[in-house]
């Protein structure tokens, strides 16, 4: 059976191009279009689709409005287009907070010069998210966690940090499939992701103390104008410090280097962060294989790897690396994620040392380091 799209956009040119690219598949169904978020939140009640697209800037109602009222009334599956620039990456973030599940960026100039290359990946994102395990039964909303104002304050001195709303209809995740970690001195905790990731950084980083003992570096897929925004994000929600890496950072306990959209991020055995251009060849920008592989270069058996929720199989072969050479590597399980693709390869291939629920990783990321 296709897949049912509810195209919500106020351009009647966006509206119409959408229709053209998602009729080209015949596994997708156009079933209705909205001119603005309230009519979007009537059309989706009326219509049930299994897949909503949502611009952000509408008239009398924008996008994250809509996709709060949608989640609260008729969770669904959303996918946001946003511009890319830093208050795109803003709304964007807000927006998954607010329950969407995956973004584009809403680029006309690559729909009108790339219009294969851009079909594809809007059908693949809406078949993915249409078969993602996220559960979305009816629950209530839950308001978008807003930056606390003390920021900027040292580590020491920030308020509790506050976990990430749980996705709205997420299945709740089961007791651990795999016991509590047993402790160990790591130079480096490792963490990839991609669709889900924004969501499942940030409940999992809210988790650590400020004092936490071990460097982290962070591999988001997200464009490059958004990264910066989403560390700015997560240093202000966290009691750890965290930044955008660039080249020549010194990794530093209860510090998260994100690495930059659009480059290669790879450390060394001296603590020090390359950032390198992103290479044409890779699929991904940043890549979760080339971090991992230069941590298991860099510190041997002396690093924890986790993989959470996203696309693919990027983060396999690095942690294949990693655990040759002695180093430890987590999946988050099935359950709690909000696509089951990087976690199920990393699992899939034998190479998970354990597998916890996203609520449960923050926790004993704080056990597992000594």
């Amino acid at each position: 059976m296709p897949v049912k799209v509810l195209v919500v956009d106020d351009s009647g040119f966006f509206r119409r191009r959408l229709k053209e690219i998602l009729a080209a598949d015949p596994n997708i169904s156009v079933v209705g279009t909205a001119s603005n978020g309230r009519e979007g939140v009537d059309q989706a009640l009326a219509l049930r689709p299994d897949v909503i697209t949502m611009d952000y800037e509408m008239p009398m109602m924008d996008g994250i409005t809509a996709v709060r009222h949608i989640m609260q009334k008729c969770p669904t599956p959303v996918l946001m287009f946003s511009s890319l620039t830093h208050e795109g990456a803003r709304v964007t973030l807000d927006a998954l907070d607010a329950g969407a599940v995956d973004y584009l960026p809403k680029n006309f100039e690559d729909i009108s010069r790339n219009p294969a290359s851009v079909q594809k990946l809007l059908c693949e994102k809406i078949h993915h998210i249409a078969r993602s395990n996220r559960r979305f039964a009816v629950a209530p909303s839950v308001a978008p966690v807003t930056p606390t104002p003390a920021a900027n304050a040292p580590a020491s001195t920030r308020p509790a940090a506050r976990p990430a709303p749980a996705p709205t209809g997420a299945a709740q995740a089961a007791s651990p499939a795999s016991p509590p970690p047993k402790r160990k001195h790591y130079r480096l905790v490792a963490i990839g992701t991609s669709t889900g990731g924004p969501v499942a950084l940030q409940r999992v980083l809210t988790q650590l103390p400020a004092n936490f003992p071990a460097p982290l570096v962070l591999i988001q897929h997200m464009p490059a104008a958004f990264t910066k925004a989403f560390a700015e994000r997560l240093d202000k929600l966290c009691r750890i410090s965290v930044k955008e890496a660039e080249d020549g950072d010194q990794l530093r306990p209860g510090l998260a280097l994100l690495a930059p959209g659009g480059k290669q991020m790879m450390v060394d055995g001296r603590g020090v962060v390359k950032i390198l251009p992103g290479d044409e060849r890779l699929n991904y920008k940043p890549c979760v294989d080339v971090t991992f592989g230069s941590a298991a270069k860099a510190y041997a058996d002396k690093v924890l790897a986790v993989v959470l929720t996203g696309m693919g199989a990027d983060g396999r072969e690095g942690a294949r690396m990693l655990k040759q050479a002695g180093s430890q590597v987590w999946a988050q399980d099935e359950a709690s994620c909000v696509i089951y693709g990087m976690p199920m390869a990393i699992a899939k291939a034998n190479l998970a040392d354990a597998i916890y629920g996203l609520d449960d990783i923050g926790k004993y990321l704080s056990e597992a380091c000594s």
